[in-house]
């Protein structure tokens, strides 16, 4: 019996995902469990697995496209089933979504008659599953022969010979609607050496434009001037009178390009968004000298000189005995209680190609520096690799943000929620300072903690940011 492949729900935090290539082709034989595709995520790349055997008969959406979670992305059944029927579903169910964030837009910027216009679609002005599942939608919005429409044309699809991965993809990676598809690593590396997208053919899934797309651009560009150069006569080589320079005219508004916002990207920005306006945030500022911790780091890597830790490592595991001392910052706010953790497990904010991401530390408090140094250096190569699975990712009491290392002396870092606090630290220098009447040269460090104050009050937080200090600046105080 054929049954319709809808995108899965591969992280806790997931509602949409971005197809990034499919693993099986129209016609290929599938079995219970066997991988179909690798999804973008907003954190990681997963797979999507098969739920039922048999054959991959039709792919409803290309590599590259980012759709909701539910939506039909294929269809699996056997070798000459008539799949029409399922085809027609998957067709109205994509119709009917467009439907609702067309009308869920215009209610957003206040349009009269878009809450009626809404209720139409979705009783109760609230989402349903119904799409998801394939069915029609209810209501007059669209219109009933827009949605017979939809069924005449995907019967007509089905009926027609399958089109290739690529088809509807014009040779320069874009769609028939005129969408460029391209992935955040080949954006960004066009945008560093300043190649026009528009120009090129990917040779990615769907006419994607991949990474090697850009370093072929790349070194035909480098190449192109060379061999202008051996082509001209010699003559024309001879040196030329100096020109003077003219200041090119630069008229109107930037030349700008559109290119479209990864999972990972929209994720960030709306739990952002969900962060710093409902979050009261307050942020507490402390310096401290590093001196000692200095000294403990270069001991401990003159004894293991093959797993050297950091001075991040360290400030982790001073942090998780902090939280376990002043349980009220190891808490997070749950509409009508107060969460409080057993157990410190840290965040550590890791900058990926695509945006941030917190591998999570479980049990740090109960870890040495040494096992905390191997952890954290696995997590964040899994990290960069796209490789996380979500309980490593999710699920932190507390987190740290270290610009430091980027000489970032000092910054305030945006609440996670549902935790309480976030440490932002800032780069460790040497500066004079003055000490029982003397000036002397200490590494100092600066510190920010931002804070949920509806968990966390100004003297807590102080409380807390006291006993990390007093740990930091005399870490032998961890032994106790």
């Amino acid at each position: 019996m054929a049954t319709q492949v809808v995108m899965p729900k591969l992280s806790p935090t997931m509602e949409e995902g971005q197809l990034a290539r499919w693993l099986k082709n129209e016609g290929d034989k599938v079995s219970v469990g066997e991988p179909l595709a690798e999804v973008d995520t907003d954190k990681a790349t997963m797979e999507a697995q098969a739920l039922t055997t048999g054959v991959l008969r039709k792919i409803l959406v290309q590599a590259g496209e980012t759709v909701p979670l539910g939506q039909v992305i294929a269809i699996i059944g056997e070798p000459d089933e008539d799949i029409s029927a399922l085809l027609a579903q998957a067709e109205s169910g994509a119709a009917g979504a467009e439907n609702k964030q067309r009308i869920e837009e215009k209610v957003t910027s206040g349009q009269d008659g878009a809450q009626a216009e809404l209720a139409q679609v979705v009783p109760g002005g609230e989402r349903t599953q119904a799409t998801i599942k394939g069915q029609p939608l209810k209501g007059d919005v669209g219109g009933q022969g827009e949605a017979e429409t939809g069924r005449a044309e995907a019967a007509d699809k089905a009926a027609a010979p399958a089109p290739q991965a690529d088809a509807g993809t014009s040779g320069n990676g874009q769609r028939g609607g005129g969408r460029m598809i391209v992935s955040p690593l080949a954006a960004r590396m066009a945008a560093e050496a300043g190649i026009n997208l528009q120009t090129l053919a990917g040779s990615g899934p769907g006419g994607r434009i991949v990474k090697r797309d850009i370093e072929d651009a790349i070194k035909a560009g480098q190449q192109q001037p060379a061999a202008q150069t051996q082509a001209r006569p010699a003559e024309a080589r001879a040196p030329q009178p100096a020109q003077p320079y003219q200041q090119p005219a630069v008229t109107g508004a930037s030349p700008y390009r559109d290119e479209p916002v990864s999972t990972m990207r929209a994720t960030i920005a709306r739990r952002l968004t969900s962060s710093i306006g409902p979050v009261p945030h307050f942020f507490l500022t402390t310096e401290i000298e590093m001196d000692k911790v200095a000294e403990l780091r270069r001991e401990i890597n003159e004894f293991d000189k093959e797993n050297k830790v950091s001075v991040n490592d360290i400030i982790i595991k001073v942090a998780a005995v902090a939280l376990v001392r002043h349980p009220q910052v190891n808490a997070s706010f749950q509409d009508k209680v107060v969460r409080y953790y057993e157990r410190a497990d840290i965040g550590v904010a890791v900058a990926i190609d695509e945006g941030l991401i917190t591998p999570v530390v479980r049990g740090a408090d109960g870890k040495s520096i040494g096992q905390i140094s191997r952890e954290v250096r696995a997590l964040a190569e899994r990290a960069r690799a796209r490789k996380l699975q979500p309980d490593e990712y999710t699920g932190a009491t507390f987190s740290i943000s270290n610009l430091g290392m980027l000489g970032i002396d000092e910054f305030t870092a945006v609440i996670n929620p549902p935790e309480a606090a976030i440490l932002a630290v800032g780069a460790m220098q040497p500066k004079p300072v003055v000490r029982d009447g003397q000036i002397v040269v200490r590494q100092l460090m600066r510190v920010t903690m931002s804070c949920d104050h509806r968990v966390i009050d100004g003297a807590t937080g102080a409380k807390f940011l006291q006993t990390f200090k007093q740990l930091l600046e005399n870490p032998m105080l961890l032994v106790l």
